[in-house]
C-alpha cells in the first residue's frame, strides 16, 4: 500500500513534466497553423478577353441604368443593384486581389464589358472561365454570366434581361433549385428565330463561402465540358444534351388526325360467357365467432378496466356548488396489467372460411382489341438540322445580370478565349493558389471539438490527475501480470517513477549514514536524477505510444483464451 502511494507521488511529478512537454509540443504546432498568403501579381497570359480587376477596370465595365423588361406586370423594375471593386472580407487568398462584388441584397444588379474586339467561336473551340466567392453563401439568387451577341444595338447603358446572348453559363440557387445553368440562346437557320437550348440534368453549384472555378468549353466537334473546381462534371455532345433538343424531330404527330370512334383499346374484358357458381354466397360474412374459443383462466371478469387514479387530489379552488361534485380522474386498472384481460369477456372474432365476397367474372384477352391507337406521322414542317451548333454566333461582350437575395457575391479572374491549355494556366496562378490558402483559413476558423480520451495513453495529467496515476498504475499491473517487459514498453511513466523514488532514497539514506553532508557519489546521483526528470520532458509523449491499447487488447484475450 505504502509502495503505490509512493509511486502514485512519483507518476504526480513525471505527469506533470509530461503535460508540460504537451504543452510546449501543442503551442509548437499551433503556430505552424499561420498560412502564408500570396500576393497578387497580374498574369502574362494572353486572350481575347482577360479580366483580372485591376485599377483600370471602370476603362472597361460599365454599370446598366435601363428598366427590366417585366412583361406587362404592374411593377416596375429597375437595375439600381451597385457594384464595387475591392478585395474579399472572407478567407482572403491572395494579398491585393480584388474581384467584381455585388453590393446590395435583394436588388436588381447589371454591369458589362464589352470586348476590344468580338469572338467569332466559328470553327474553334470556346472557353469561358470565372471565379465565384459566395462571402455569404447563397440562399436564393444567381451568380451567372451571359456572352452577349456582337450587335449594332449592344449598349452598355442598356444591358437588360431583354439584351441577346449567345451563351449563358453559371451557377443559380433558389429553394430547391441547385444547378450550373449552361444555356445556348440557338438560333433557328429556317426562320432566323431564336430559342433557349438549357443542359438536361445541370450539375449542381458549389454552395460555398470560399472560391469556385466555373469552366465551359465548347469544341468544334460538337462536344462540351462543363468544370467546376477543375474537375468536370458535365459532358457530352450538343446534340443529344439539351432541352430543346438543337435539332427538331423530323417527323411529328399529325395534329388533324384523331382517333375512331369505333378504335377498341381495352386490351382484356370480362369474360362474357362467365357465370356466378351456384353455391357462391356474396351475403356470407368476412368474420364469424370463433365458437371453439374459451375464457382464460386468468381473466377478472368482475374488475373493471379502469379505475379512479389513487394519486389524484381534489383541487383546493374546487367548489362544489359552483363545479359540481368532483370526480377523480381514472387510469387504466392496474390489476389488469398482468393478466389476460378484465371485464366481461366475449369470444374473439376468426376469418370465415366460406367467405368468397363479391362474385365478379374473371377477365380474358379482347378479341376486338386493336392496340394502343397513336395518331399518324407527318413530316415536321418546322425541321431543320443544324450540323455544327458549336458555330455559335459573334459575342461583343460579356455581362452579369442577376438578382439576388445576398450581397457581396465577389467575380474575379475571368477566361474567354480559345485554348483550354492557358484557361488551365490562368487557373493554376490564381484559383488553384488561393484555393489552397482559402481552405486553410476555412479550416482554422472552424470551432476545435474536444478529444475525449479513447485510451490511458490520451489522458492528460492536468485534466484529472487522480484519474491519469490510476489508469497508468491499473494499465502497467495488467500488462505486467502477464509481460513485465511490454508493460516498461507501453507504460515507461511508471518505472520512470520508481527509478526516481529509488534515487532520492539511495540518496536520503547515504544522507543519514554519513552524516549531514552528502557525500560526491551522493550528489552525483541526484544531480542525475534530476537530468533524467528534464529529459522525461522530452521524450514522455514519445514514450506513451498508442500500442497500450493494443497490448491491453492482447492481454484481453488470452484471459479470455485460459478461461475457455
Amino acid at each position: 500500500m505504502k509502495l503505490n502511494s509512493a509511486i502514485a507521488a512519483a507518476l504526480l511529478a513525471t505527469g506533470v513534466i509530461a503535460d508540460d512537454a504537451s504543452k510546449v509540443e501543442s503551442t509548437e504546432s499551433s503556430t505552424s497553423v499561420a498560412v502564408e498568403v500570396p500576393t497578387f501579381t497580374p498574369t502574362t497570359l494572353k486572350a481575347p478577353f482577360l479580366e483580372q480587376f485591376t485599377d483600370d477596370w471602370e476603362k472597361r465595365w460599365k454599370p446598366s441604368h435601363a428598366k427590366k423588361d417585366t412583361k406587362g406586370q404592374e411593377e416596375e423594375w429597375a437595375y439600381v443593384g451597385e457594384w464595387s471593386v475591392e478585395e474579399p472580407y472572407k478567407y482572403k487568398g491572395i494579398e491585393g486581389d480584388k474581384g467584381l462584388v455585388v453590393k446590395n441584397a435583394a436588388a436588381h444588379h447589371a454591369i458589362s464589358a464589352k470586348f476590344p474586339k468580338k469572338i467569332d467561336p466559328k470553327g474553334k473551340t470556346l472557353v469561358v472561365q470565372y471565379e465565384v466567392k459566395l462571402q455569404k453563401g447563397l440562399d436564393c439568387g444567381g451568380a451567372y454570366l451571359k456572352l452577349l451577341r456582337d450587335t449594332k444595338s449592344l449598349h452598355q447603358d442598356e444591358f437588360s434581361n431583354t439584351t441577346p446572348y449567345v451563351i449563358m453559363f453559371g451557377p443559380d440557387k433558389c429553394g430547391a433549385t441547385n444547378k450550373v445553368h449552361f444555356i445556348i440562346n440557338h438560333k433557328n437557320p429556317k426562320t432566323g428565330e431564336y430559342e433557349e437550348k438549357h443542359l438536361s440534368a445541370a450539375p449542381p453549384a458549389s454552395i460555398q463561402k470560399t472560391s469556385e472555378l466555373y469552366t465551359l468549353v465548347v469544341r468544334p466537334n460538337n462536344t462540351f465540358t462543363v468544370k467546376r473546381g477543375g474537375d468536370t462534371v458535365r459532358d457530352g455532345s450538343l446534340f443529344d444534351q439539351f432541352a430543346p433538343a438543337i435539332n427538331p424531330e423530323k417527323e411529328i404527330d399529325d395534329p388533324n388526325d384523331k382517333k375512331p370512334e369505333d378504335w377498341v383499346d381495352e386490351a382484356r374484358i370480362p369474360d362474357p360467357e362467365a357465370k356466378k357458381p351456384e353455391d357462391w354466397d356474396e351475403d356470407a360474412p368476412f368474420e364469424i365467432v370463433d365458437e371453439e374459443a374459451t375464457k382464460p383462466e386468468d381473466w377478472l371478469e368482475d374488475e373493471p378496466l379502469t379505475v379512479p387514479d389513487p394519486e389524484a387530489q381534489k383541487p383546493e379552488d374546487w367548489d362544489d356548488e359552483e363545479d359540481g361534485d368532483w370526480v377523480p380522474p381514472t387510469v387504466p386498472n392496474p390489476k389488469c396489467a398482468d393478466v389476460s384481460g378484465c371485464g366481461p369477456w366475449t369470444k374473439p372474432m376468426k376469418k370465415n372460411p366460406d367467405y368468397k365476397g363479391k362474385w365478379t367474372a374473371p377477365y380474358i384477352d379482347n378479341p376486338a382489341y386493336k392496340g394502343v391507337w397513336a395518331p399518324r406521322k407527318i413530316k415536321n414542317p418546322n425541321y431543320y438540322e443544324d450540323k455544327h451548333p458549336a458555330n455559335l454566333e459573334p459575342i461583343g461582350a460579356v455581362g452579369f445580370e442577376l438578382w439576388t437575395m445576398q450581397n457581396d457575391i465577389l467575380f474575379d479572374n475571368i477566361y474567354i478565349g480559345h485554348s483550354e491549355e492557358d484557361a488551365e494556366k490562368f487557373a493554376k496562378e490564381t484559383f488553384f493558389k488561393k484555393s489552397a490558402v482559402e481552405k486553410a483559413l476555412e479550416d482554422a476558423e472552424k470551432p476545435k471539438t474536444e478529444d475525449t480520451p479513447k485510451s490511458p495513453s490520451d489522458l492528460k495529467f492536468l485534466d484529472d490527475p487522480v484519474l491519469y496515476i490510476k489508469e497508468k498504475l491499473d494499465l502497467f499491473t495488467t500488462i505486467a501480470a502477464n509481460d513485465p517487459l511490454q508493460a516498461i514498453k507501453f507504460v515507461p511513466e511508471v518505472p520512470i517513477a520508481v527509478s526516481g523514488l529509488l534515487t532520492v532514497i539511495v540518496a536520503l539514506v547515504g544522507i543519514f549514514t554519513m552524516g549531514g553532508t552528502a557525500p560526491e557519489a551522493v550528489k552525483k546521483a541526484a544531480t542525475d536524477a534530476k537530468e533524467k526528470a528534464k529529459d522525461a520532458k522530452d521524450k514522455t509523449a514519445e514514450a506513451v505510444a498508442t500500442g497500450a491499447e493494443n497490448v491491453k487488447a492482447e492481454v484481453s484475450k488470452r484471459t479470455t483464451r485460459q478461461q475457455s
